[in-house]
């Protein structure tokens, strides 16, 4: 039996930030594929299906962890070109960074980002942040089964619902 489970996308420059996100992840026990882009102007062609992503088939990640800070296109402006493509405006959007800086937290809010995490300097309380994202992913995966469509047709019903897991 075929099981789908949505992906996860993640925008990140930083290869230390991106091990530990994906670990912490792989310890909150999410079974999901954790696809890796390392700028902005790559999440735009992967999510675009652009260059050598062209020919990426299924459906759009479920989510998407996004670094504010990156090479060649910023987070905030690779959200500003997914909330204005109605193919992708309905992905959630977590913005990774290390500012606090309230005027990113508010154009980041303006944009449409669904969550704004400031990425901690302690490695525990790192973890503890990707953790929450991984309670507010299992919540969305259950309340977007839209997410899922055409993907799901070999799926039997039980196993289309995610359960969020407790910590």
């Amino acid at each position: 039996m075929h099981r789908y489970l949505p992906e996860i996308l993640m925008a990140e420059d930083s290869a230390n930030d991106a091990e530990l996100t994906i670990g912490a992840l792989a310890e909150y026990n999410l079974a999901n594929r954790v696809t890796l882009v390392g700028d902005g102007a790559e999440a735009l062609d992967y999510l675009n299906r652009r260059g050598r992503f062209a020919g990426r088939t299924g459906p759009n990640p479920i989510l998407l962890l996004l670094d504010l800070k990156m090479p060649k296109v910023n987070g905030l402006e690779v959200l500003k070109q997914i909330k204005v493509n109605p193919e992708l405006a309905d992905i959630p959007v977590v913005m990774l960074s290390s500012s606090c800086e309230e005027l990113d937290l508010n154009e980041a809010r303006q944009l449409g980002a669904s969550a704004y995490v400031v990425k901690p300097v302690r490695f525990q309380d790192f973890v503890d942040a990707v953790k929450t994202i991984g309670r507010f992913w299992g919540v969305l995966n259950m309340l977007r089964p839209r997410a899922c469509i055409g993907a799901l047709e070999n799926i039997d019903a039980p196993e289309r619902r995610a359960e969020p897991k407790a910590l």
